[in-house]
């Protein structure tokens, strides 16, 4: 493996780091724990199979002709954080995010960080996630990533770093909800016992996050919608569910067009105005007149009406540009040019591939490097060096050759551990965190967010595609 600075090779385990005993966080749920019967602990596992089971918490698998729609594994043993980690956290996530909207901003508008040097233009330009279609438009509220999921991972007691922004369209929020509805029902014994600050109420902060970023020229309350590709998506559970909880319309491309320069749906009493759209459509396919041409999942002229200013777009067109790989090589820079100070939350060491020394030194040392797409997701095309086969790592060098600025490389890092439990009882698995950030006229951030775990021993892929699961992720209110 790959050590950065003080990075740890051996795994920090969040409940027990070594044999000095169970940390303070932890220290109320150990205690609890030590009092339960393990037959009892096995059939509330299986209680909360069937409660995923039963509301139909799933998720689609690409590439898979049968078993398409699997069951997200969730662990009943919770993630605990202090509210002093959490107070860090959010300090650091504020600030990222506060930076990322400025850098939007600017590179659709004046690009001072492009003409001060500190990102290089070809990288914004040649980039594919950079929509010119955007130069001049300003969102309202100027406002440009209104939902951000940014993942985190730990490597010491101390040690956070950001693993990458998501800025598009993160996905991932209905699991942490009902990941905490589950444990409610499940242990409702512990919630009184361990003061847990609630996240529940997610939900009714995102509408109001949404109306607070309303069209500038419209009066009155707005009408909310959120945009879903459909039931083949592999988040289609978490569109509905928001739009139930919200309660707001949930509607495909078909279900919209434009009238009077206004985005209308369709309802049984005619077409009627939507002011802010939250799409969970990509780019690509919002709008055939502008983007694809191919595409049936958009709204035909919806890019009209938004540069008009006649609609919010929840996230903005063009956001990915924020959290293409390349760019988070940079983030550092980025934070401090627009918030004068240095980053509070650490990227973690990145080589871009696109450039010969970084793409030299990545070939020689796949064995000991995580190799990722710069557009990937979900743990797809991705090489992960130390458990990657000698002829895995062999076809992947001809990949990073034959268009090596596609690829970024970085350590291979000793995640941090949480306990799951297994049949022997609890055993550390690696962990990353996707705290959830609301931004409006104020930045929200719900105090918890996902807690995605590597369910294989030894894994460090928590994608759930991959393999992965989840947990509750509690924060103490202390």
């Amino acid at each position: 493996m790959v050590s950065q600075g003080s990075m740890r090779l051996v795994a920090f385990d969040e409940m027990q780091p070594d044999s000095t005993g169970v940390r303070q966080s932890y220290a109320a749920y150990d205690r609890w724990w030590q009092q339960q019967d393990p037959a009892r602990l096995s059939e509330k596992m299986r209680d909360a199979e069937r409660v995923f089971r039963k509301t139909g918490i799933t998720f689609a698998v690409y590439g898979e002709e049968e078993a398409a729609e699997r069951l997200i594994p969730f662990d009943i043993v919770p993630r605990i954080l202090s509210g002093t980690e959490w107070r860090r956290l959010t300090q650091g996530i504020e600030q990222r995010v506060q930076a990322l909207n400025a850098f939007l901003d600017d590179i659709y508008h004046r690009q001072e960080i492009l003409r001060a040097g500190r990102v290089p233009k070809r990288l914004i330009a040649e980039n594919e996630a950079f929509l010119p279609e955007m130069i001049g438009v300003r969102p309202p509220a100027g406002v440009y990533t209104h939902i951000i999921g940014v993942d985190i991972v730990r490597t010491a007691e101390n040690e956070f770093f950001v693993l990458e922004d998501n800025a598009r369209t993160p996905s991932g929020v209905s699991y942490m909800l009902e990941n905490r509805e589950t444990m409610m029902q499940l242990f409702p014994e512990l919630f009184q016992k361990i003061r847990v600050r609630p996240v529940e109420n997610y939900p009714q902060l995102l509408r109001q996050s949404l109306a607070a970023v309303r069209p500038e020229n419209l009066r009155g309350t707005p009408t909310i919608a959120v945009l879903t590709p459909g039931s083949y998506n592999s988040a289609y559970f978490e569109h509905a569910f928001l739009a139930d909880q919200m309660g707001v319309e949930l509607v495909e491309g078909h279900d919209l067009r434009v009238v009077d320069g206004h985005v209308a749906m369709r309802t049984t009493e005619g077409y009627k105005q939507i002011d802010v759209l939250y799409r969970r459509v990509d780019d690509a396919f919002l709008d055939p007149l502008t983007f694809r041409p191919d595409s049936a999942l958009g709204v035909p002229g919806i890019m009209d009406v938004y540069r008009a200013g006649n609609i919010t777009i929840a996230n903005a067109p063009g956001t990915g540009i924020a959290d293409d790989k390349a760019i988070y090589s940079y983030m550092p820079d980025i934070v401090e040019f627009y918030t004068g100070r240095k980053a509070i939350l650490q990227n973690i060491q990145t080589w871009r591939c696109s450039e010969p020394d970084s793409l030299k030194y990545v070939q020689e040392n796949l064995k000991d490097l995580v190799v990722k797409e710069v557009h990937g997701s979900g743990g797809y095309g991705m090489l992960v060096g130390p458990t990657a086969t000698k002829k895995e790592r062999e076809d992947f060098s001809k990949k990073l050759a034959a268009k090596p600025s596609n690829y970024i490389a970085q350590p291979t890092l000793s995640l941090s551990t949480c306990p799951i439990m297994t049949e022997a009882g609890l055993s550390p698995r690696h962990v990353d965190l996707r705290p959830f950030v609301l931004v409006s006229d104020r930045i929200q951030i719900v105090p918890g967010g996902l807690t995605r775990v590597a369910l294989k021993q030894g894994s460090l892929v928590v994608n759930s595609s991959q393999g992965g699961g989840t947990k509750d992720t509690w924060v103490l209110d202390d």
